[in-house]
């Protein structure tokens, strides 16, 4: 397999967001409904895969964080 397809392997495509001036986008409702982001949730701005940019909810982190902590 190349690169591109490696990358988008089980990855699905919600639409196309544009920047605004501020540099805020909307999340699509689709991506929205799927991974429960709603109204007020923090989001973490990450890199992934070299050139790609990934939003995780904070609450997800800050969970995975916490189980890391308890098997220290």
């Amino acid at each position: 397999m190349n690169y591109m397809t490696d990358l988008m392997k089980d990855k699905r495509i919600y639409g196309v967001v544009s920047v605004g001036e501020r540099g805020q986008i909307v999340i699509p409702k689709g991506a929205r409904d799927q991974f429960g982001i709603k109204n007020g949730d923090k989001m973490v701005v990450m890199s992934g895969h070299g050139r790609a940019l990934v939003l995780l909810k904070a609450d997800i982190l800050k969970k995975f964080a916490e189980s890391i902590l308890k098997q220290v």
